[in-house]
C-alpha cells in the first residue's frame, strides 16, 4: 500500500509541476481585443496580465466615452484569457493527477 501512496505522491508532485509550467507557459500566450470600430485596442496575456493599450487620439477628447471603450474592451479581453487559462490549467491538472478510484473531478 505505501509503494501505491509513494507513486501517487509523485504524480501529485508532477501535477504541480505541470501546473506550474503552464503558469509560466500562458505569460506568453497573448490575448488581443479590440473595439468594433478599432479605436481601442488591448492586449493581455493569459494569466490577465495588460501587455498592451492602444486608444485612438479621437478618444482621447471625451474622458467618458473612453472609459466606455476600455470597460467593454478590457472585460471581453479578461473573459478570453480566462478561458484559455481555465481550459489550460485543467488539462495541466488533470494530465498528472493519480488514478484514484472514485475521485473522478475532471469529467
Amino acid at each position: 500500500m505505501f509503494g501505491d501512496l509513494s507513486g501517487m505522491m509523485n504524480k501529485l508532485k508532477d501535477a504541480q509541476q505541470k501546473v506550474e509550467a503552464t503558469k509560466v507557459r500562458l505569460n506568453s500566450v497573448l490575448v488581443d481585443e479590440a473595439s468594433t470600430d478599432g479605436k481601442l485596442k488591448i492586449t493581455l496575456t493569459a494569466n490577465r496580465e495588460i501587455k498592451a493599450i492602444s486608444i485612438d487620439e479621437s478618444l482621447l477628447a471625451d474622458a467618458e466615452e473612453l472609459e466606455d471603450y476600455l470597460i467593454i474592451a478590457l472585460n471581453k479581453a479578461i473573459e478570453k484569457a480566462t478561458k484559455i487559462n481555465e481550459v489550460e490549467m485543467a488539462a495541466a491538472a488533470k494530465d498528472g493527477m493519480p488514478n484514484i478510484p472514485g475521485m473522478d473531478m475532471f469529467k
